[in-house]
């Protein structure tokens, strides 16, 4: 398969003036000679609970790849080990993405193909991916990213609150002042809000949400795929109440009904109602 990306002269081995370069000093490389001992970084989705929910694609990647880099290292051997893939493992996580991006990227101009995953998900939401993905395109090396499981699209679409516009936060601050200040800026979207949210904070953010954006109504998913999958719906105060004394376990989200929309009928704004040009 041919790849066309565009690439800087330095990096294509072309000097200043070539009629090849264009304007902005970049030179298109479709897989030829030209950058072609240069390795590729591969953004590698895995399964968020279900083994099944891996792809093919991203089994034959792993397979391939020269080396994986990884949030831990004993929880993804665990899970190549599933799959019958041996491969050199590099830790890659929040403590030390900004030095192993460096060096990623070092390992990446040796020809080295590099696999980028974490230990549940799609890397780069809420899990290290930016900087070394950053660093790489910086130096003109080709990052492919390939689909696949993430938490934040099943809590949606089961969620029952309107998927035409959603707005992903993530976590919010750990902090309550912090968290109550940006869920007060949050209050005026339209769009349905997204949360990530750890099992002993959720009593805490949901109060809080309800206590800045009224009673919306809102969806909380838990353990998506796994055993214990669960969906509690209904408005925020109703999941206050419902989590009040309950000891919960496992990667939580956190879907909220946008300003003035209506879960129901999924309405959307005068704005929104027209035909395509």
């Amino acid at each position: 398969m041919i790849r066309c990306r565009k690439i800087p002269a330095v990096a294509a081995g072309v000097k200043p003036g070539d009629k090849s370069l264009d304007a902005a000093g970049y030179v298109d490389y479709r897989g030829g000679t030209m950058g072609a001992h240069y390795g590729t970084l591969y953004l590698v989705p895995t399964p968020i609970g279900n083994l099944g929910d891996i792809t093919a694609r991203a089994l034959e990647v792993l397979q391939q790849a020269d080396l994986v880099a990884c949030e831990d290292t004993r929880t993804s051997g665990a899970l190549l080990k599933r799959f019958n893939i041996e491969k050199r493992l590099i830790s890659y996580h929040n403590f030390n993405e900004a030095g192993r991006a460096e060096q990623l990227v070092t390992l990446l101009k040796e020809g080295k193909s590099v696999a980028v995953i974490t230990d549940a998900g799609s890397p780069g939401i809420s899990d290290p991916a930016y900087r070394v993905v950053r660093t790489a395109l910086d130096h003109g090396l080709l990052v492919v990213p390939l689909p696949g499981p993430t938490a934040l699209i099943p809590a949606l679409t089961a969620s029952g609150l309107p998927t035409d516009r959603f707005f992903f936060e993530g976590f919010l601050p750990v902090k309550s002042g912090a968290r109550k200040r940006r869920i007060e800026a949050l209050a005026g979207y339209e769009h349905t809000l997204i949360f990530y949210e750890s099992p002993h904070r959720i009593q805490k953010a949901l109060a809080d949400l309800h206590d800045g954006l009224g009673e919306r109504r809102a969806c909380m998913a838990r353990e998506i795929s796994k055993k214990f999958e669960e969906f509690l719906r209904g408005t925020l105060g109703e999941l206050v109440a419902a989590v009040e004394k309950r000891t919960l376990r496992g990667e939580i989200v956190l879907v909220v009904e946008g300003r003035g929309r209506r879960a129901g009928n999924h309405e959307v704004s005068d704005e929104d109602e027209g035909s395509d040009a």
